[in-house]
C-alpha cells in the first residue's frame, strides 16, 4: 500500500517559456545546482536579452546582487536556511520569470587513515574526488591519525592511499572495486541523512483536462512547470494521495510542451517528473514523438573513414610507409553514409539520430605523436583541423554532406556533427595568422604542456602539432563560435557532439550556445542538441551542462561503473544501481544524457567480455602486437544484455557502430576497425537481430522513453527495476548467472500489470502485482504491454 502524505509548507511555482516579448527563456530552463557559499547566476544562459530585467526576488538563504548590465548576479548562500529547492523570481515591467534553484548537497566529510603506529613522510589520496591527482588532497597527521575534511557530495568514490608515493589498497577498508584494468581500488562511501525519506513521485492517470500526480514519503513544497510558463495556483489540487494538475486552457493550441514536477521535504528532493503534451493531450503514442524530442533519441556514432566506402574515386590514403593501415584512411565516406540511410539500414535498427566524427579538413600527410612508442598516423579520424570550415576532400565535399543531411531528414532522422572547439592543427592559418589566439606549448618551468589532462585542463596540448585555443582571448571566441554556427546554418544540422569539452572554457560554450539559440531556435524551426564529452567526476561533467551550456554529456561513470558488471561475474549489480542513482541525483531523472555501449577512445566492450584482456597489459598496446578476437563466446551474451541496459535506462542510449553486431577490438585504433554489414558470424548476426529488437522497442516505448524509474532489486547476478508512465509499464530484469534463475518481483501498487508480454520469450506469471519470472542464463528480459 502507497503511505498517506502529509502536506505541508506546499509551494507551487510555475515557470515561464515565452515571458512576453522582451523577457524570452529559449529552450527549456533547467535547474540551476547553487554553489556552496558564493558564485555567479549567468542570467544571459536563460534570458536572449536582459536588459528588460528591473530587478530580482528575494529567496531565504541566498543574497542576490544584479550586475549593473543585468548579465549576471553575484550570489551568497546560507546553507542552513536555504531550502532544497527554491524559485527566484526574475522581474519585468512586461511579466516576470521564475528560476528553479537547487541546494548543492555538498555538505563536509571528514576521511581519516589510522597508520596504527607507523611514521610516515606524507599521505595522499588519489581518486575519483580529485581526478586521481594525489598532490590535490595531501592529509593531515592529527591525534595519531593522517586526515582530510573536504565538501563533498553523497556517493560511492574509488580512491588508493598515495604513502610516501607507493600506491595502495586502503588496508582499514575492506570494500574495493575493479579498476578495470584487472586491479581494483578502494571505494569512500559518503552519505548524509536518510535520503530514502525523500519524496517519490509518480504518474498516475490523466483525465481530458488534467493530470494526477502520486506520491510516497512527506511533501514539503512542489514545484510545477509548464514549459516555463507561469499559472497560478489555482491550477493545482493538492490532495493526500498526491495532487491533480489542471492543463492550461492555452495549451491545447500549442502542437508539443512538457510539463516538469519537482518536489522535496527535510531528507531531500524527489524524483522529478517530465510529462510530454501535444495539443494539450499527453502524449500516450511514442510513434507521435517527433524527431527533434531528444528524449526519444536512438543515437548511433560513425567514424566516417571506418564506416562505409561510397565514392572510391576520393580514396587517397596517406602515402607514407610509416603509416601502419590501421592508422591510414579506409575509404568510408559521406556518400557511404548517405547509402545506408537509403538502404534503410538505421530505420530497421531503430536509429532516428545518427552522429558523424569530425568531416573538416585534416593534414595531407603523416604526423608522429609525441608520448612513446612514437608512431605515426594520419588524421583519419578528423580530430586534427587543417580548416574550421571545409570538408575533408577524401570524405566529401558540400554538396555530400548536404545530400547526406537532406536523406536524413527525409527518412525523419537527426543529424549531429562532431565538432573540434579545443585544438586545431599546426597547419590551419589560423595558428599563422592568429598565434596569439593559441596558448603556448611551455609552461612558465619550461615543462613541455602536452598531456597534463588534469593539471592543466584548459591550456594542455594533446600532441605538439596540435596548438591549444586559449579562449581567454575574446576574439578567439568568436571565430570558433561563428565557425561551428556555419555548419549548423548552411547545412541545417540538428546539433554536436563536442569533443574535449572539460578543456575548453565554458566562456566558449556560453558564447556558441547563445548565438544557436538566437540564430537557430530564435527562427522556431526545431530544437537543437549539443552533447559533450568530458572523463572526469559528475560534479565536473555536470557544470557544462545547463540552460546556456550542452544539453547533455556522455555518462561515463555510468558506463565504467557498468561494464565490469555486464562483462565479468566480481563486481554485483549493487553497483549498478548505486550507479543510476547517483547519475539521476546530479543530472535528473530525465536526463538527456548519453548512455554509451562504447567509445572510439577505449578498447570495445568485448574486449573484456570476451576473453580477450590480459591482465596488466596496456589496452593500445594490445591491438598493435595481436590478433585481438572473441575468445569466449558468452561475450556476445554479456554484450547483448549490455545493449539492453542501455536501451531501458533514462538518457539517450548510444550505439558506437559495430556494437550493434558485436565487433572485437583493443584501444585505437584497433577499436576503430571497418565496419562489417555482411559475412556475419552467427553469433554477430544473433546480437544485431537482438539489438534491432531493443532499439526498436526503445523507440516505441513511452515507459522506457518518459517513465518514472525505481529500482526493485539489486543484488549480486540479479537486477530489476521498473520504469511506468501513467497506465503503461516496462519491468526489465536481468539475469547474469550461468543458470536459469526465478524471480517473483513485487511491484508497487500503482504499477500497471495487465496485458505485459514478454519481449525476449522467458516465461512468466502475474498473481496481483507480483510477476513471477524465469530468466535464461547470461539474459535478460524486458514485460512490455
Amino acid at each position: 500500500m502507497l503511505k498517506k502524505n502529509l502536506l505541508c509548507l506546499f509551494t507551487v511555482a510555475l515557470l515561464a517559456n515565452n515571458l512576453y516579448a522582451q523577457l524570452t527563456i529559449l529552450g527549456s530552463s533547467t535547474p540551476l545546482t547553487l554553489p556552496l557559499d558564493t558564485g555567479t547566476i549567468y542570467l544571459t544562459d536563460y534570458f536572449s536579452s536582459v536588459s528588460a530585467i528591473d530587478s530580482l526576488g528575494k529567496v531565504k538563504g541566498l543574497s542576490l546582487t544584479l550586475s549593473a548590465d543585468k548579465q549576471t548576479a553575484k550570489i551568497t548562500v546560507n546553507p542552513t536556511e536555504l531550502a532544497f529547492l527554491s524559485s527566484l523570481t526574475v522581474y519585468s515591467q512586461k511579466g516576470n520569470a521564475h528560476l528553479l534553484l537547487r541546494k548543492s548537497a555538498k555538505q563536509n566529510f571528514t576521511y581519516s587513515f589510522d597508520a596504527k603506529g607507523a611514521e610516515y613522510k606524507s599521505v595522499q589520496i588519489a581518486g575519483d574526488i580529485n581526478g586521481w591527482t594525489p598532490a590535490k588532497t595531501p592529509l593531515m597527521f592529527k591525534n595519531g591519525k593522517w586526515e582530510f575534511t573536504a565538501p563533498m557530495n553523497p556517493g560511492k568514490y574509488a580512491y588508493q592511499l598515495v604513502i610516501d608515493g607507493k600506491w595502495m589498497l586502503d588496508p582499514d577498508n575492506a570494500v574495493k572495486t575493479s579498476n578495470g584494468s584487472g586491479g581494483y581500488n578502494s571505494v569512500m562511501q559518503v552519505s548524509f541523512g536518510d535520503d530514502s525519506k525523500a519524496p517519490v513521485l509518480f504518474t498516475k492517470s490523466a483525465e481530458s483536462n488534467a493530470i494526477n500526480i502520486g506520491t510516497e514519503n512527506l511533501v514539503s513544497s512542489y514545484f510545477v512547470f509548464y514549459n516555463n510558463e507561469l499559472l497560478s495556483e489555482s491550477a493545482i489540487n493538492r490532495n493526500a494521495a498526491g495532487m491533480k494538475i489542471s492543463i492550461p486552457k492555452f495549451a491545447f493550441s500549442a502542437p508539443s510542451a512538457t510539463i516538469r514536477v519537482f518536489a522535496f521535504n527535510q531528507y531531500g528532493i524527489s524524483n522529478d517528473l517530465n510529462i510530454p503534451l501535444q495539443n494539450g493531450k499527453i502524449v500516450t503514442n511514442a510513434t507521435n514523438l517527433k524527431r527533434d524530442d531528444y528524449h526519444a533519441a536512438t543515437l548511433y556514432f560513425m567514424m566516417v573513414d571506418r564506416f562505409n566506402d561510397g565514392d572510391k574515386s576520393i580514396n587517397k590514403p596517406v602515402i607514407d610507409e610509416r603509416v601502419d593501415p590501421k592508422a591510414n584512411y579506409q575509404g568510408g565516406d559521406l556518400k557511404g553514409i548517405t547509402a545506408k540511410i537509403k538502404d534503410g539500414y538505421f530505420k530497421n535498427l531503430g536509429i532516428n539520430t545518427i552522429w558523424v566524427s569530425p568531416i573538416v579538413q585534416n593534414p595531407q600527410g603523416a604526423y608522429q605523436e609525441y608520448p612513446k612508442p612514437r608512431r605515426w598516423f594520419s588524421g583519419y579520424h578528423g580530430y586534427w583541423p587543417v580548416y574550421t570550415t571545409k570538408v575533408d576532400n577524401r570524405f566529401g565535399d558540400d554538396a555530400a554532406l548536404m545530400e547526406l543531411v537532406k536523406t536524413a531528414h527525409e527518412n525523419n532522422m537527426n543529424v549531429l556533427m562532431d565538432f573540434v572547439s579545443n585544438h586545431i592543427h599546426e597547419e590551419n592559418p589560423l595558428y599563422k595568422s592568429h598565434p596569439e589566439w593559441f596558448s603556448s606549448m611551455y609552461l612558465k618551468d619550461s615543462t613541455v604542456n602536452i598531456r597534463i589532462w588534469d593539471e592543466q585542463r584548459l591550456t594542455t596540448w594533446f600532441d605538439t602539432f596540435m596548438p591549444d585555443i586559449d579562449y581567454t582571448k575574446p576574439a578567439a571566441v568568436e571565430a570558433f563560435s561563428d565557425s561551428a554556427l556555419y555548419w549548423m546554418e548552411k547545412f541545417d544540422l540538428d546539433g554536436f557532439r563536442h569533443d574535449a569539452t572539460k578543456h575548453v572554457s565554458e566562456v566558449f560554450w556560453r558564447a556558441l550556445t547563445k548565438k544557436m539559440k538566437e540564430r537557430v531556435v530564435a527562427k522556431g524551426s526545431k530544437n537543437i542538441y549539443q552533447i559533450g564529452e568530458t572523463f572526469g567526476t559528475r560534479e565536473l561533467i555536470g557544470s557544462y551542462i545547463g540552460s546556456g551550456m550542452m544539453d547533455a554529456q556522455f555518462d561515463f561513470n555510468l558506463y565504467f561503473d557498468a561494464r565490469p558488471v555486464f562483462a565479468g561475474s566480481e563486481e554485483s549489480f549493487d553497483k549498478v544501481a548505486a550507479s543510476m542513482k547517483e547519475t539521476m541525483q546530479y543530472y535528473g531523472s530525465h536526463s538527456l544524457m548519453g548512455n554509451i555501449t562504447g567509445n572510439h577512445d577505449m578498447p570495445r566492450f568485448l574486449y573484456y567480455a570476451g576473453g580477450a584482456e590480459k591482465k596488466g597489459e596496456d589496452e593500445k598496446e594490445a591491438g598493435w602486437s595481436r590478433n585481438i578476437k572473441v575468445e569466449d563466446p558468452k561475450g556476445y551474451a554479456r554484450l547483448k544484455m549490455l545493449n539492453a541496459f542501455i536501451m531501458s535506462i533514462p538518457g539517450i542510449p548510444i550505439i558506437s557502430y559495430g556494437d550493434e553486431i558485436g565487433m572485437p577490438g583493443a584501444g585505437d585504433p584497433d577499436n576503430r576497425r571497418m565496419m562489417q554489414f555482411s559475412n556475419l558470424k552467427p553469433e554477430e548476426a544473433a546480437v544485431k537481430i537482438t539489438t534491432d529488437k531493443l532499439v526498436n522497442l526503445r523507440r516505441n516505448s513511452m515507459p522506457l522513453i518518459y517513465g518514472d524509474t525505481r529500482i526493485l532489486k539489486a543484488d549480486k547476478d540479479q537486477m530489476v527495476f521498473l520504469r511506468q508512465y501513467f497506465n503503461q509499464t516496462a519491468v526489465v530484469v536481468f539475469n547474469r548467472s550461468n543458470l536459469p534463475s526465478t524471480f517473483e518481483i513485487k511491484l508497487p501498487d500503482y504499477a500497471k500489470t495487465e496485458g505485459l508480454k514478454s519481449n525476449f520469450g522467458n516465461t512468466f506469471k502475474i498473481d496481483g502485482n507480483t510477476i513471477k519470472i524465469t530468466i535464461a542464463p547470461l539474459s535478460f528480459e524486458i514485460l512490455t504491454q
